[in-house]
């Protein structure tokens, strides 16, 4: 079998090319399209919702995943499990982690391609992906990173996870926030379909970017499988290697503004000043951008060995360190989904989260919700579940039930009607989507 990662560069010739899975593929001349031997050619016009050619975002798997990488990884590879008659690419012009490919692998009609760029070509969107999307005869792509081929309007579907580039531009990096605020309008004007994670983002980007709301479709997200509850006696060697004590509080996410870790961090402070309980806080992943405000309350607070910052952790480490914890703590200022949340309620760690329009939607009655900046009522909610172990039982219970309704099958699902009916309706000649969509 030879590597998943097919490496093309769009204008070699199409009558021999190599497939991942071994073997040749062959393309029909004269209409562009690439397709395995057993897949009859066929005219891009006349593509059929019963055997599509797809293809998502690799970008978000190039590097160590993040949110929107695993949310791309687990729709790439849930779709294709759901859909064997369909054949789904990964596409970026950078190479793959040996671990991805190791996965995709799994998949026989699942590909990662990196395809090569030159001077011209290396401008992705504009030039590089749209060109390759042409040569490879794609009947549709799915941005799920906030961008899409430019002049691929008929054929795009892209996934916008959130808008705090505008409703919270103050928590990322100006530059990029500059350059993401004049790119985002494109790409929506780019796409036929519109994806969102609730119907919060749906509504936020219905009405910043004057869209009508049959072109906006709601895909929740769900926990990843390997998240599930651990018995006592398998997280106590993960706790014993990270310096981790029985009692610990727990929260994950890159530390950047958005995340409101200070509130957190002042929370905590209070708790230790005002209780007997000397639990430890642990923070578990990468250290990201605006840091200032976070390492000032660090420093204020001087905790010692009572907070713990350990960095990126593994799957298998984080499922023990939700599994283990006296409360998983989310105090985000603003999330279009927030995922952490729901992957700890799995577990069976009971959650305390900020009192936004994403975990009123996802968490509901399932978790304890505090306004985002109240200091003393997040301490408060804190001190009560170390002192009942009732209460942290019943959240637990609950919390795992409540994730148990979510599963990445659903959002496939989801997301393959959205993809079918796009393609249904391009394959209309009487429909014009410029006329009926905007």
């Amino acid at each position: 079998m030879l590597i998943e990662a097919r490496q093309v560069t769009p204008g070699e010739p199409r009558h021999l090319i190599t497939s991942s899975q071994g073997g040749l593929r062959k393309s029909c001349a004269g209409n562009g399209i690439v397709s395995e031997p057993e897949i009859p050619c066929a005219t891009l016009a006349a593509a059929s919702p019963e055997s599509m050619q797809i293809g998502l975002d690799g970008f978000p798997l190039v590097s160590p995943k993040t949110g929107v990488g695993h949310y791309t990884f687990e729709l790439a590879t849930e779709l294709a499990r759901l859909a064997p008659e369909h054949a789904f690419e990964l596409i970026a012009p950078a190479d793959f982690p040996a671990e991805v490919l190791k996965h995709v692998s799994s998949y026989p009609n699942l590909r990662a391609v990196r395809v090569t760029t030159n001077l011209i070509t290396r401008r992705w969107w504009a030039v590089g992906l749209p060109r390759y999307v042409r040569w490879a005869g794609l009947d549709l792509f799915h941005g799920t990173n906030y961008e899409v081929p430019l002049r691929s309007y008929r054929r795009n579907v892209l996934t916008v996870h959130d808008l705090s580039l505008f409703t919270h531009p103050e928590t990322h990096d100006r530059r990029i926030a500059r350059r993401s605020r004049r790119r985002l309008p494109i790409m929506v004007r780019s796409a036929a379909r519109i994806i969102t994670p609730i119907e919060a983002i749906k509504r936020e980007v219905i009405d910043r970017f004057k869209l009508d709301s049959n072109i906006v479709t709601v895909t929740p997200y769900a926990p990843r499988k390997t998240f599930r509850p651990m018995p006592a006696g398998q997280t106590a060697e993960v706790k014993q290697r990270l310096g981790i004590a029985d009692d610990f509080i727990l929260s994950v996410g890159t530390i950047e503004p958005r995340k409101n870790l200070p509130t957190l961090v002042r929370a905590f402070a209070e708790l230790l000043r005002h209780t007997e309980h000397r639990p430890q806080l642990i923070i578990a992943g990468p250290k990201g951008w605006l840091t200032a405000e976070f390492d000032r309350a660090v420093a204020e607070a001087d905790f010692g060995d009572r907070l713990r910052m350990i960095g990126y952790v593994s799957d298998e480490d984080l499922r023990s360190l939700y599994s283990s914890c006296k409360a998983f703590v989310y105090p985000s200022l603003y999330e279009g989904f927030g995922l952490p949340p729901l992957e700890a309620m799995v577990c069976g760690a009971p959650v305390i989260a900020s009192r936004i329009a994403a975990h009123v939607e996802t968490l509901g009655a399932h978790a304890h919700l505090v306004e985002p900046t109240d200091e003393r009522a997040l301490a408060q909610v804190i001190t009560t579940l170390l002192e009942n172990q009732n209460e942290r039982n019943r959240m637990s219970q609950s919390g795992i039930e409540h994730a148990a309704q979510f599963s990445w099958e659903k959002t496939a699902k989801l997301t393959l009607q959205v993809y079918e009916g796009l393609l249904t309706k391009n394959t209309d000649p009487a429909v014009d989507l410029s006329a009926t969509d905007r």
